[in-house]
């Protein structure tokens, strides 16, 4: 599918507002994180390219999405900082951050009953104060959102009609209302069939070429190796590898980090990594259900 001919083009998404200033805007500095008192990482350091679509890896519970929290500010670190355009980010006030930097959840809930451009306007609240109520700029930030992520004709539906596919390109929506130039996304592919993965995908990669930098984690190998350009390498809680998928996916890695033996192959259509497992998965007590042989690893 060309990125003309995408649905989601159809409304090209908007170039990114206030342009860093900064070669990695986003940071972790020697952080260790946890909850109730028990650290789950330590020392971890991460750079954030400035203008990449830097996508984080790894095993379940392997600390992917307490790191993305944490550079959200909604985990405050037990050591090390959080480094946001060149401050801690623990300087900044809540609006300021969300001025910065737009966050998708893993797990988003409407409220019932909300229509698709309501829930959208939600996204200007950053932008709202005693001395500045809605405005018709804050109507065109939403209009414009709306028709980035190519849902302009749902804005009268309410959410919970809508398929995953729709609802999810709904709340990227939110974000970009925010009018933030970094974005963080939580899964956003997570329960989400192969067309509307790609859906998703194609607007993430649209709007990292327009000029947004998206830090975003995801659990399909290859859909990560095709559509990021930088990738974060998570294992048991350390960043084992940083950099783009070119030069540090290797079948070793992959092997180190996830436990299987695979193969690394040229993507028949980028000439990026690909991963093809070359061994029959485990198969579970009792189950009569057995892999193929150089299944592609998700």
């Amino acid at each position: 599918m060309s990125n003309a001919s995408h649905p989601l083009n159809a409304g090209r998404p908007l170039a990114a507002p206030h342009p860093v200033d900064t070669q990695h805007p986003l940071e972790a500095r020697d952080l260790t994180l946890g909850y109730g008192g028990t650290p789950i990482s330590e020392h971890l350091d991460v750079a954030v390219p400035d203008g990449s679509f830097t996508v984080i890896i790894g095993p379940n519970a392997c600390g992917k999405s307490t790191l993305l929290r944490a550079l959200s500010r909604l985990l405050d670190p037990q050591a090390g900082s959080v480094i946001l355009d060149g401050r801690d980010i623990q300087e900044y006030s809540s609006k300021k951050v969300a001025r910065r930097l737009g966050l998708l959840p893993q797990s988003s809930t409407s409220p019932a009953g909300i229509t698709v451009r309501d829930l959208v306007a939600r996204g200007r609240f950053p932008h709202q104060s005693l001395l500045r109520q809605w405005s018709q700029a804050d109507d065109d930030a939403v209009t414009s959102a709306l028709e980035a992520t190519g849902v302009s004709e749902l804005a009268h539906r309410k959410v919970d009609e809508l398929s995953g596919g729709q609802r999810q390109r709904v709340w990227i929506s939110l974000v970009l209302a925010q009018q933030t130039p970094l974005l963080l996304l939580d899964a956003p592919t997570t329960f989400l069939d192969i067309t509307h993965q790609l859906e998703v995908l194609g607007l993430c990669r649209a709007l990292n070429e327009d000029g947004y930098t998206l830090v975003a984690v995801l659990h399909d190998l290859n859909m990560a190796f095709r559509y990021a350009t930088h990738l974060i390498v998570m294992k048991e809680g350390a960043v084992v590898a940083q950099g783009s998928p070119r030069d540090i996916v290797t079948a070793e890695l992959i092997e180190e980090v996830y436990g299987i033996s695979c193969l690394c192959l040229p993507d028949p259509v980028t000439g990026g990594p690909m991963i093809v497992t070359t061994e029959v998965a485990a198969v579970a007590k009792g189950s009569s259900t057995v892999s193929t042989n150089t299944e592609v690893m998700r």
